[in-house]
């Protein structure tokens, strides 16, 4: 595959995938593509051979790319669709490369109340939307009214939540299509008291995440009832490591990056904890982190 002729964004070969993600790991994409607009993105994908695999990301979190890399094309949308704009009534309309946390900070700034949960979320709108994430209590898809969409072969439309399978930590819908933007339902309130919430939950996700550190977020759902977190700290797994991936001390639902962590230290470190939680409490975890690629 080469560079598309009236391809203006970035265009890579090779790239390493370890800085596009935020546990800062992974091997290499045969090609990293940063389309500079919505039509550019069309056009790439028009050209793209049908038999090179396309994968879509945004910040990398959420997301363990394996030592061995990509095959195909990736498509990064951080610092690619970034648009938010305001339309009547509270409905904000936000591309899918726009950071969760500037979302929730231009609602907020707006005087907008039902977006304060995104400030939690470390990923791109377009990932909450595919895998629906939370933070505080909060769902990206309850405040979801459409959502726009471009598959294979660059044709875009809007969709309704009626066209998905929404549930916690999960999102089905039409194969081989890929979130573009979304149009969130917010309330007008008072600007100060949305504020003040923000505030708060920043607050509480530093005092109680481990954002010092590389990680990917949450790694399991929580368990019906119960907190993945608990489970895996009475475990006695607080702090477990292999090489510089280690179950955090400060928040045991999250692996950190220590510094010289691998992806294949990373995924087996997942597996320990799966088996373990199991053996020792009962419960399977599932993992909320994808992970694509090949092992080295």
């Amino acid at each position: 595959m080469k560079r598309p002729a009236d391809f203006c964004g970035a265009f890579y070969l090779d790239a390493p995938l370890s800085d596009y993600t935020s546990w800062r790991v992974g091997g290499c994409a045969d090609y990293l593509a940063i389309p500079a607009s919505e039509g550019e993105l069309v056009s790439l994908l028009r050209q793209t051979p049908a038999d090179v695999p396309v994968l879509f990301i945004g910040r990398g979190s959420n997301l363990l790319v394996r030592d061995g890399g990509v095959r195909g094309l990736v498509i990064c949308l951080d610092g690619a669709l970034e648009t938010i704009s305001e339309q009547a009534d509270g409905l904000l309309e936000i591309e899918a490369g726009v950071a969760c946390a500037r979302a929730a900070h231009y609602a907020t700034r707006q005087g907008l109340a039902g977006a304060e949960f995104l400030a939690g979320i470390p990923g791109t709108l377009g990932g909450a939307l595919a895998m629906n994430a939370g933070a505080f209590g909060g769902e990206t898809w309850s405040i979801v009214t459409e959502v726009r969409v471009v598959n294979r072969q660059g044709e875009c439309q809007w969709r309704p939540p009626v066209d998905y399978r929404v549930s916690y930590r999960q999102v089905s819908g039409p194969a081989d299509e890929w979130f573009l933007a979304a149009r969130l339902q917010l309330v007008a309130e008072d600007q100060v008291s949305v504020q003040s919430r923000v505030r708060a939950l920043m607050s509480r996700r530093s005092a109680t995440q481990p954002v010092k550190f590389p990680t990917a977020g949450s790694v399991f759902r929580n368990p019906p009832q119960d907190h993945a977190a608990r489970l895996i700290e009475v475990t006695g797994l607080k702090g477990f490591c292999f090489g510089d991936a280690c179950v955090s001390e400060q928040h045991a639902n999250f692996i950190v990056n220590r510094g010289a962590a691998r992806a294949a230290e990373i995924e087996r470190l997942i597996a320990h904890v799966i088996a373990e939680v199991e053996s020792q409490q009962g419960v399977r975890l599932q993992p909320e982190v994808q992970v694509v690629g090949e092992a080295s």
